[in-house]
């Protein structure tokens, strides 16, 4: 039996499907209209006082799920002016019926200007904990559906509030053995940009010192390159390093997790890459084959995996945990991909490599076969599986 995946999210005029507390839909968008009252908030990585906001807040319809999950990733598509942030939380239905309580997601903001966006740890119970960005369920437990709450954040008399565009999560419980690999289909290779982490060794120690940290940031900013929704020279301009890729640089700070103390939430990737202009969420697939189906109509994907470097010939490194852009399949089934990370490949011309097929499918679905698909609005998704992942 392979694994089961269910992504529900809800975008444009299905967000009206949802209830609203002190929020409203504007033909586009969730946004704040009458606050349902105030929150006041201590930025646990500030040095300011407490902040006043007016909040409100957006409920999902209840997604009961075919299956037992075990795990739950959200993703948003929104934009938070200065003074504004968004709280994501998602609630189960146990294994008995009940409702579970509420876990937060994330706090999350497009800006960095006197809010600094976190997950929560220490969330736990009896059933279930959070994981940085990840929900998961005790051993032998399992949720039979799950809701989101998004809570809107603007500071107290402010104007301008967030705006959610998307709300949704994907909902998984996996398999522990590998599938055997899939069979190769058409061959074809996406004109991604080649970024190398590695030439960002030792940059900005208070976002994880660069390097061998930021594969997932250097992922994504090929990927908003490639659609043309990366920064400007002008927004880039307060990069002190010289380097040539500033953009990876100003990924790190967009999607920087204080909390993790890392550039790697899966979560807020996603968000940042949205707030560019794009659409985008984060979900599993099932095989190579399903990947395929994704470069063939032109979206690349960010990949997860891990792998020693016996078990996929050519990385030349180890890694518990590792971002990749697969951007094609050569002839041979092969994929191809944007790898930002090996020792041997430190300069963005040699980041571009092929990975044996059966090896790099057994060691990305190790990792769960979790993805970021990342696209314009007007680039439309590939037809979805019956149980549908995207």
């Amino acid at each position: 039996m392979g694994p089961h995946i269910l992504w529900r999210g809800w975008s444009g005029g299905e967000l009206v499907s949802g209830a609203f507390d002190g929020t409203a839909f504007d033909g586009e968008a969730v946004v704040l209209a009458t606050p349902i009252g105030r929150l006041d908030y201590l930025d646990p990585f500030g040095e300011g006082s407490t902040t006043t906001y007016d909040v409100g807040r957006w409920l999902s319809p209840k997604v009961e799920t075919p299956f037992g999950l075990t795990e739950l990733i959200a993703s948003w598509n929104a934009t938070t002016p200065v003074g504004t942030w968004v709280e994501v939380e998602a609630r189960g239905t146990d294994d008995v019926g009940a409702p579970t309580g509420w876990y937060v997601l994330g706090r999350w903001a497009s800006h960095d200007d006197g809010f600094h966006r976190t997950t929560v740890p220490g969330q736990q119970d009896d059933l279930a904990f959070v994981d940085c960005e990840t929900l998961k369920t005790r051993a032998r437990r399992t949720l039979t559906g799950w809701q989101l709450r998004l809570t809107l954040c603007r500071a107290a008399g402010a104007a301008d509030g967030p705006r959610v565009t998307l709300a949704g999560a994907m909902a998984s419980a996996l398999d522990t053995e590998p599938d055997p690999p899939s069979a190769a289909g058409v061959a074809s290779v996406l004109d991604v940009p080649t970024y190398s982490q590695q030439l960002h060794r030792g940059h900005y120690p208070e976002w994880n010192n660069g390097g061998e940290a930021w594969c997932s940031a250097t992922s994504t900013a090929m990927v908003l390159d490639y659609w043309g929704a990366g920064p400007t020279a002008g927004e880039t301009a307060w990069v002190s390093h010289g380097d040539a890729d500033p953009q990876v640089d100003f990924a790190v700070r967009e999607v920087f997790d204080y909390a993790y103390a890392g550039a790697g939430n899966w979560s807020f990737n996603a968000a940042y890459a949205a707030s560019r202009g794009l659409t985008a969420f984060v979900t599993r697939l099932r095989s190579l084959a399903e990947a395929e189906v994704f470069i063939a109509a032109g979206i690349p994907l960010v990949v997860s995996t891990s792998f020693t470097g016996s078990e996929l010939d050519g990385a030349g490194y180890d890694t518990a945990g590792h971002l990749m852009v697969l951007v094609g399949f050569d002839g041979n089934g092969d994929p191809v991909l944007n790898d930002p990370a090996s020792h041997e490949r430190p300069s963005d011309a040699e980041v571009r490599v092929t990975y044996g097929r059966a090896q790099f499918e057994r060691a990305w679905s190790r990792s769960g076969r979790l993805v970021y698909v990342v696209r314009p609005a007007g680039t439309p998704l590939p037809p979805a599986p019956d149980e549908p992942n995207w």
